[in-house]
């Protein structure tokens, strides 16, 4: 299905790239030196060679070459999978002008040629990533690498592709970067950029830096005790391994320089002595600060809450328990939230009864509406999953110490051999409120366009922020998606550059269940009416949100 919210949306986002020519040649055949003032000084860097990058052709036994249509073959505006025998390129025609890029997203590895191609850029069928066709370049999210660009060229009105066999087989690029040139005489305790977080948000804004060339020191922390991972597949996979969903290998993050403090919680930002205080009593100073923190699972409040296998999926972890203790036994979930509904989903056919406990009267009211929600309900009801509606859990009972009955409010009692919670989260910002830091009523930290905070220097991005959406007249919204971390990550970033770069992207959201996939483009909050096309019992349509 796809959901398009109608107040105003906008299918194709341009965001213009400020690149700097990384990828020119100087006369001596090497990347151009660029420089960069920190803290004032001037600094001089390379960025880090790649010669497959800047030279994809270099090693003629890399190199294919191949005809693969006529020039008639194409009309403007269409794209075409082509082979080359030793991989696949993504062939468009565009402007009377052939473009080749890799034909994979590099994100799922949707097929681009099932896409919509519009001003220059292909953007994703699948989870709406854009990609720049003359360059290659991401444009919009999510997913962290380009894809590889091939030459094109026109002999007899035929149609030649020239490509790296190697590029041909990753389908992905990731964009040439900058190495820390101040390693060796730094100062543990100070770093240039402190980001607390490593989400999306925190990786894209330390990777888009060292892109842009920032070659200063860069310390990402986090409570984690893995490097950034995948998180939304906690829910859609749970028995993914956290090396399964890691964004980036170890071996990434020491080649770029982006240092990891991985299991360091912040409890203070000192905004005057540019300083945090981690809970152990380390201190880091720190020139420019994001925070992206991200929210905190609400627990359940009733009683014996405290009872084993009762679950908030917060980690790789926590999915593969749940997952081990639900085969063959009986789930009570709480909350028919995005997590909660796609927890059923997943466990629908492992476990040995599914049951979802929710206050309101149908799945996701209040963010698809009634009908939509009904047909979604219908959906979970044909997979065995049984719904317990407008009630809520007042007693978690304990055999041993473990969980074995859900008591409801309406008295209902549920078999249950594990609880997961998904009631909605709350901002992790508790740890701001002495920091002079703007934080609205609802715990969000309220950002600009530009992803800065109330204070200089300091930026916040993600799930734990309030941001102005253009397309809702700069209204100041918390959108917690996937995609919109990213994009909070990239602006932030090269606003700590002083780019002077303002947010403009439509949300954009999925959720996959029973081999469904829903698709939300835009924001329909405070929605007035939903104008639904196609079939909603065959869950063929599209649904508009007016106000």
């Amino acid at each position: 299905f796809l959901f398009v919210p109608a107040v105003e949306v906008k299918i194709e986002v341009v965001i213009p790239e400020k690149e700097r020519s990384k990828e020119e040649m100087s006369p001596n055949g090497k990347a151009s030196p660029l420089i960069y003032k920190v803290n004032g000084t001037a600094r001089h860097y390379h960025l880090e060679e790649h010669p497959i990058a800047s030279n994809p052709y270099h090693n003629p036994k890399d190199v294919v070459e191949a005809s693969v249509c006529h020039v008639k073959d194409l009309e403007n505006g269409q794209m075409r999978e082509v082979d080359l025998g030793c991989g696949k390129a993504l062939l468009i025609k565009e402007s009377g002008e052939f473009h080749a890029v890799g034909h994979k997203c590099p994100h799922y590895g949707a097929p681009l040629v099932k896409g919509v191609l519009s001003k220059g850029r292909v953007r994703c069928p699948w989870h709406g990533a854009c990609f720049n066709i003359g360059t290659g370049d991401i444009e919009d999210f999510p997913g962290l690498d380009s894809l590889p660009r091939f030459q094109v060229k026109i002999e007899k009105e035929k149609v030649y592709i020239r490509a790296s066999k190697q590029a041909l087989q990753t389908q992905r690029r990731t964009k040439m970067m900058a190495k820390c040139i101040s390693l060796s005489n730094h100062n543990l305790s100070s770093t240039n950029v402190l980001i607390i977080g490593a989400g999306a948000a925190g990786l894209v804004c330390a990777e888009t830096l060292r892109q842009e060339g920032f070659s200063d020191r860069i310390v990402m922390c986090t409570m984690d005790r893995h490097l950034p991972y995948d998180r939304p597949k906690l829910s859609k996979s749970m028995d993914s391994h956290p090396e399964q969903i890691a964004l980036r290998p170890k071996e990434f993050f020491c080649t770029y320089d982006i240092e990891v403090l991985t299991e360091m919680q912040v409890a203070a930002v000192d905004i005057k002595n540019k300083t945090a205080v981690f809970k152990d009593g380390f201190k880091m100073e720190y020139n420019k600060l994001l925070i992206a923190t991200g929210n905190t699972p609400k627990a359940l409040s009733c009683k014996g809450k405290e009872v084993e296998n009762v679950f908030n999926i917060r980690t790789p972890e926590d999915a593969n328990r749940v997952v081990k203790l639900a085969t063959s036994k009986n789930v009570v979930i709480v909350g028919a939230s995005f997590l909660g509904m796609e927890v059923a989903a997943y466990l629908a056919e492992r476990a040995h009864s599914v049951s979802l406990v929710e206050l309101e009267e149908v799945p996701f009211k209040k963010f698809f509406g009634e009908r939509v929600g009904r047909a979604v309900m219908k959906m979970f009801e044909s997979n065995r999953v049984k719904f317990y509606m407008q009630t809520e859990v007042s007693e978690l009972r304990e055999q041993e110490g473990k969980l074995k009955e859900v008591v409801l409010k309406s008295g209902k009692v549920l078999r249950a051999d594990v609880c997961v919670v998904g009631v909605g989260a709350v901002p992790a910002t508790g740890f701001l409120k002495q920091s002079g830091i703007n934080i609205d009523s609802k715990g969000f930290i309220v950002v600009n366009k530009m992803m800065q905070t109330s204070i200089p220097g300091v930026f916040a991005a993600g799930d734990a922020v309030a941001f102005p959406l253009a397309l809702r007249n700069n209204k100041k919204v918390n959108i917690p998606h996937w995609q919109m971390a990213h994009m909070h990550g990239r602006i932030a970033a090269l606003n700590m550059l002083a780019h002077g770069m303002e947010i403009s992207t439509v949300p954009y959201l999925w959720t996959a269940m029973f081999g469904k996939s829903i698709r939300y483009a835009g924001h329909g909050e405070g929605f007035d009416d939903v104008v639904i096309q196609g079939d909603l019992d065959e869950l063929k349509f599209v649904a508009f949100y007016t106000k």
